[in-house]
């Protein structure tokens, strides 16, 4: 990463502390989510991590919160894409880095809206089973969450190349590693049974790579 580019009169500074600010909506935004989830998977009455998916929990009375969560994050993750765009230039994933990080955020606001279907028994009442024909709302969050899953995935192993470029070993192989191992639990054909849990760990990896790429940004833009 490098520094912003001067700015006439002075103004360089305030575009600084700007971009200083939209970076940091990325911490946010990468604690947000996991913060909100787990703490209602385990409190909220009925909720079984084994077998409910974080994102069913946008369903029931407190389905709220969880609203809160995907949208909340998914909005911080685009003020964090702009910032990230003014970080990185120039150079390499300047452009497309910052592009998948806003999908990202697009798609956890539309996970936000879309809601899944009452199954397994969540929320309390619902049906035992899973729904013979998925509702436009369910496919379409599934969608969504396909797309905020890839879209970061995409972008760390994006990022770990242009890190690798600038010698930052280190950086380059957290980002990959990230990446493939977000791939690994969320997009190969697993059992279903595993399926929540694998989801939740791999949101847990891609949220802290997000927290990370947001603290490194900010302290390199001086």
């Amino acid at each position: 990463m490098t520094s912003l580019t001067a700015a006439p009169d002075g103004s360089v500074s305030a575009r600084r502390r700007r971009t200083r600010y939209l970076l940091g909506c990325g911490t946010v935004a990468g604690i947000l989510f996991p913060a909100l989830s787990f703490g209602q998977a385990f409190t909220r009455p009925g909720f079984d991590l084994r077998r409910h998916a974080l994102s069913s929990l946008t369903l029931g009375d407190l389905g709220w919160l969880q609203f809160i969560a995907f949208v909340g994050t998914g909005l911080l993750a685009v003020a964090f894409a702009v910032g990230l765009r003014r970080a990185l230039r120039p150079g390499r994933a300047a452009t497309l880095g910052p592009l998948l990080v806003g999908v990202y955020g697009v798609a956890m606001v539309g996970g936000g809206v879309f809601v899944p279907d009452p199954a397994l028994g969540w929320p309390p009442g619902a049906p035992a089973g899973l729904p013979e024909h998925a509702s436009t709302g369910s496919i379409l969050h599934t969608v969504c969450g396909a797309a905020a899953f890839l879209s970061l995935i995409a972008a760390g192993l994006l990022l770990a190349r242009r890190f690798a470029g600038q010698g930052r070993q280190g950086w380059a192989v957290y980002s990959a590693a990230s990446g493939v191992v977000a791939f690994v639990l969320t997009a190969l054909p697993w059992s279903e049974e595993s399926a929540s849990i694998r989801f939740a760990v791999g949101a847990v990896i891609i949220s802290a790579w997000l927290v990370a790429l947001s603290w490194r940004a900010r302290e390199e833009v001086s």
